[in-house]
């Protein structure tokens, strides 16, 4: 990675960035996601992120939640599959946009 290219983390941390992001899953298959919130919650840091990418059995109005883990050394997105700490999030993320007034359903 040369100096002007940024890491996906480094990416979704970054409030000015726009861009879709890239993720590889264990076999090297890419999936595009839309950036949609980042979520500091229970000391830790999620990512809601949309499927750009068709992904079988995710609608196309779904958003999955990441937590970002250190692996060997390096800050990775690791899909949340706790149904309990999903639905925290989501929660949190919808008091987010009331703070901001926003409307949510």
């Amino acid at each position: 990675m040369n100096k002007e290219e940024k890491s996906q983390i480094e990416m979704l941390l970054d409030e000015n960035n726009t861009e879709n992001l890239k993720l590889y899953d264990e076999n090297n298959k890419e999936t595009e996601f839309e950036q949609i919130a980042v979520i500091p919650y229970n000391g830790k840091v999620y990512a809601l992120l949309k499927p750009v990418t068709k992904i079988v059995g995710v609608n196309d109005d779904e958003a999955l939640v990441f937590v970002i883990e250190e692996i060997d050394d390096e800050d990775c997105l690791v899909i949340v599959d706790d149904e309990k700490i999903v639905d925290e999030v989501f929660k949190e993320y919808y008091e987010l946009l009331k703070a901001e007034g926003i409307k949510v359903d």
